[in-house]
């Protein structure tokens, strides 16, 4: 037909339709969905659009029955106007991408935490799928996560088909976050819930969720020469208080609450005092010895006996109780000096006095 016999409607629909087949994008209503996964569409066009199966999803397990049903809107792109069968062949697949790629770089450019399942794994890290875009996950950024895994996008190359995600900037980022919440916070004589994160011969360090202190061994016992190993074990959880802060080194020193009331301040003798008292440890000078738990003093080597000794170990032994007399006593600086040999000579004093010296016991 020609154009000088054809009437006005028909001139208006091949306008409208010769306008149509400048659009890129098209919505239009699911008229069914074929035994084969072939999606038919009304576009309100002279032809019907044709989503094949191909065309629906990158992933090939998907149904379109279980996302569309007849009366549903749909938009999709249009790949051909005419497939050489009348109909007009378009992709769900295509715009569906686009329209995720276009979410996936809106969230990566606002710096955004993604979730997503592992979909595989090979020996050099983890893929997931962001709705058909595969971003790889390298094993040192991994975080040790092989399942559910949340991550950051670190490099975004798609020309090149690169795109990296990294596990570990959420969790350093998360660190980070939790430590300055700490800082913030921290202050002097501030009571913590901590873990022993690990144990050494001067003490313990404790994790106070944002931030390590050290509990040293002289707060944690009044003992001498105590070993920390027997006092706390690592993964024990410990009330503790901040002694000392330092935010601008990030040092902190704990006290802990266990420690105990100060034994030197329990102590009632005085100077001249007769005491029984059990020798600890023999050095060179002499030997220390303790009057109750935590309270030792000195027996210089020159007051274990009348004769003179040259080794302290000629006349005692660990572990052996005697009597002492105390000569200095310095309950503020803990320091306390002994002697044996007075503690006989006021002994034999006494006995030429009374058969019932006099003998401090604790």
């Amino acid at each position: 037909m020609s154009e000088d016999n054809k009437s006005f409607e028909e001139l208006l629909n091949d306008s409208i339709n010769n306008t149509r087949k400048k659009e890129k994008i098209v919505k239009g209503k699911v008229i069914s969905i074929s035994s084969n996964g072939e999606i038919f569409v009304d576009i309100d066009y002279k032809a019907d659009g044709i989503i094949p199966r191909t065309e629906y999803s990158f992933n090939l397990e998907a149904k379109p029955e279980n996302e569309f049903k007849p009366g549903d809107t749909i938009t999709c792109e249009v790949l051909r106007w005419n497939d050489g069968e009348g109909n007009v062949l378009l992709s769900y697949k295509r715009l569906k991408q686009k329209l995720n790629r276009e979410e996936l770089e809106k969230r990566i450019e606002n710096n955004e935490i993604f979730e997503e399942k592992v979909s595989e794994t090979n020996s050099n890290g983890l893929i997931v799928n962001y709705k058909g875009t595969r971003i790889f996950i390298p094993n040192s950024l991994s975080a040790h996560q092989t399942e559910n895994v949340k991550f950051k996008i670190i490099e975004y190359k798609p020309k090149e088909r690169k795109i990296i995600g990294s596990c570990k900037a959420v969790i350093d980022e998360e660190k980070s976050k939790i430590e300055k919440e700490f800082w913030d916070n921290a202050e002097e004589g501030k009571e913590y819930k901590g873990t022993v994160s690990s144990v050494c011969s001067y003490g313990a360090f404790i994790d106070l969720k944002g931030a390590q202190g050290l509990l040293h061994i002289s707060e944690m016992t009044w003992e001498r020469n105590a070993n920390a190993n027997n006092i706390l074990k690592q993964g024990q959880e410990v009330k503790v208080k901040i002694k000392t802060l330092d935010k601008e080194n990030k040092r902190i020193q704990l006290s802990y609450d266990k420690k105990g009331e100060d034994p030197w301040s329990t102590i009632d003798n005085n100077v001249g005092d007769i005491v029984n008292v059990k020798i600890k440890k023999l050095v060179q000078f002499g030997a220390f010895a303790e009057l109750k738990p935590a309270v030792e003093g000195l027996i210089h080597i020159s007051q274990i006996s009348e004769e003179k000794v040259t080794k302290p170990e000629d006349k005692l032994r660990v572990g052996q109780k005697v009597s002492a007399k105390i000569i200095e006593l310095d309950k503020e600086n803990k320091k306390m000096e002994l002697s044996i040999k007075e503690a006989e000579g006021s002994n034999n004093q006494n006995e030429n006095a009374s058969d019932e010296p006099k003998v401090w016991q604790f």
